[in-house]
């Protein structure tokens, strides 16, 4: 549920198998499914300053938060608008600051020559495609075949997981392949009649990434999560291995002389965060040895029998803002001098509103403290979510999610919520042809942000019932009416299962996670998976939240470690025990890192957990 939109050090510029394989006859055939079906293929070049993993960037202009150039502002070439898009991929989810280890102590940024393969593939009875794109390095060795899967964190775009999956597989020589599971950021100006094509620049028409149903009638902007009518979190899975079924196909088409390229003889690995690593371990479920191995960072990720974590997230978005008013020495931002005066009426309204108890803001915001702690939510994930509190994240995500699960189209929410173009002070109004052509870059697939805003149909009466657009999103999950019973299905639908039993799964995640909080979601599934009788690893990693791209605010970094480096040093592994069975796979740990505040990172603050070999017999 990554979703976070890219930020910078200023303020206002806020808008995350056993056994080794080499040839086909290395491993038994396995099982098939149908053949998925691929349109638009694409095929480009990347090389010298335009290459796969920075598109030629580099560290310096990753970090800088002056966005790359378009030469004609309104109208990108599909070159500068790939670019864009990457650039503000890394910067949304990896730390980049000097010091923070990123490109010397873990990850690497080292330039990949090669060869993008890109199409939109189809669910089986889904209204819209999602994205599927494969990253072939030039130093791929066919007969070292090896194939990393990764699904975008929150509801990014396809190059929402290349500081994850990319910058790990093209190092290694993997190809890599990503999608954008039904989300990404292909929107749609409604009034303008204008969206994306498969380059990713804008146009008007010809074979768009996604038209919305309705969009003759409806106003404002429309985007897949919300509003393609298909609730992808229910297929998350899919998606992730119709990527593999491209990845091969891909494979097939760059290396004809060395094709077929098949589950049976390449290595293949499947890799996350946030709702990248649910998809990683709803994919775990599929028959068939289509994966070797699997790696889920911090996942979004509900089990039968446990409230969801919408139920968290609209309890949250009521709540949250008094809450945090009972602790103090909150991380900034938000900065508190903004906040608090917000926090301190909304502790009011929900007094008038009979939702906390007491006579005063100290009382009542001890009061929606206890009702989160006794939902399972820990002191230190409340702070960290002062982030998703102070930038409205809360809302924004309620309303996307209840929009996908009860497949709802454009300007169909029940709960009277819509999203439009803003102006520059925050109110609807027409897109400008320049706003739209950094949709696909920039945008992070759940607005507000990149020039769109979340319009609340309810303010009209926000003198009278200033929460009913939240407990309307509330009853959503927790009422009877057709409208809940519509969103509940939708909730059910994306219910994760066990994993298969012979496929080793390394779940990884920050212990301080306040937007997707560990023990409502992967101190439930881990059980459940081992229960019956999931190869698993799970690594809690004390002083990390959900986001490592604010490390780079300082108040940040002196509280909290990255989780990117646990999720490259899971991979190295896995990896290890593939290519030689005498290494251990992961086990579980605990770890106790130590922030590095204002002095560069050291691998040993990481506390990494280590693997010993397998004693020969």
């Amino acid at each position: 549920m990554n979703s976070h939109r890219p930020v910078t050090l200023l303020y206002a510029a806020l808008p995350l198998l056993l056994g080794s394989i080499t040839t086909a006859h290395a491993a038994p055939p396995r099982p098939t499914a149908a053949a998925a079906v691929f349109k638009q293929w694409r095929e480009t070049p990347h090389r010298g300053d335009d290459e796969l993993l920075t598109a030629g960037l580099g560290i310096d202009a990753l970090r800088s938060a002056t966005a790359p150039a378009f030469s004609n502002p309104a109208q990108p070439t599909a070159e500068e608008a790939r670019r864009r898009a990457i650039w503000s991929s890394w910067r949304g989810i990896a730390d980049l600051t000097p010091g923070g280890g990123f490109g010397d102590v873990y990850g690497s940024l080292q330039a990949s020559p090669g060869r993008e393969f890109s199409a939109y593939a189809r669910i089986a009875g889904a209204h819209q495609p999602h994205r599927v794109l494969v990253q072939v390095p030039d130093n791929f060795d066919a007969s070292r075949r090896c194939l990393v899967i990764a699904a975008s964190s929150g509801s990014r775009g396809i190059y929402g997981a290349i500081s994850v999956a990319g910058s790990w597989g093209l190092a290694h020589g993997c190809a890599v392949a990503y999608t954008d599971k039904g989300a990404g950021s292909d929107y749609y100006d409604l009034d303008a009649k204008a969206g994306v094509q498969a380059d990713g620049t804008p146009a008007s028409q010809g074979a768009l990434a996604f038209i919305p149903a309705g969009a003759t009638a409806a106003q404002g902007i429309a985007f897949k999560h919300a509003h393609s009518g298909d609730n992808p979190e229910a297929d998350w899975g899919r998606h992730l291995l119709q990527a593999l079924q491209f990845g091969l196909q891909a494979l097939d088409r760059a290396y004809p002389e060395s094709a077929p390229f098949t589950a049976a003889n390449t290595r293949t690995l499947g890799v996350g965060v946030s709702n990248g690593g649910g998809a990683v371990l709803r994919a775990a479920e599929i028959e068939g040895d289509w994966f070797d191995a699997m790696v889920a960072g911090e996942p979004n990720i509900s089990v039968a029998g446990a409230p969801p974590l919408y139920d968290f997230v609209t309890q949250a978005a009521l709540l949250m803002p008094c809450a945090l008013l009972a602790l103090d020495d909150l991380p900034q931002p938000p900065l508190q001098a903004q906040a608090v005066p917000v926090w301190t009426q909304r502790c009011a309204t929900l007094k008038s509103a009979g939702l906390v108890q007491g006579e005063d803001t100290a009382a009542q915001a001890r009061s929606a403290r206890q009702q989160l702690a006794d939902a399972g939510l820990s002191t230190d994930a409340l702070r960290a979510g002062a982030f998703s509190t102070g930038f409205d994240l809360w809302r924004a995500i309620a309303a996307t999610y209840s929009s996908a699960y009860g497949r709802y189209g454009a300007g169909e929410h029940p709960c009277a919520y819509s999203f439009a173009a803003a102006a520059a002070d925050g109110r609807p109004s027409p897109a400008a042809a320049e706003v739209r052509a950094t949709w696909w870059s920039e945008g992070s697939g759940i607005p507000p942000g990149s020039g769109v805003t979340l319009v609340d149909g309810n303010a009209a009466v926000a003198a009278d019932a200033p929460l009913r657009g939240l407990n309307c999103l509330r009853a959503l999950g927790k009422g009877n009416s057709a409208d809940a019973r519509r969103v509940r299905a939708g909730i059910a639908a994306a219910t994760a299962k066990a994993p298969r039993r012979d496929l080793p799964i390394v779940v990884i995640h920050g212990l301080d996670d306040g937007l997707v909080p560990i023990n409502m979601t992967s101190d439930r599934y881990v059980p459940m998976a081992r229960n019956a009788g999931a190869q698993i690893a799970y690594w809690r990693v004390n002083n990390a939240q959900h986001f490592d791209s604010l490390l780079g605010f300082p108040d940040y970094r002196k509280r909290y470690v990255p989780l990117l480096p646990y999720m490259f040093a899971a991979l190295d592994q896995v990896w290890d025990h593939l290519e030689a069975p005498q290494h251990a796979l992961p086990q579980d740990a605990l770890i106790q890192p130590t922030p590095r505040a204002e002095a560069p990172l050291l691998r040993e603050q990481l506390s990494i957990p280590t693997v010993q070999a397998i004693p020969s017999r």
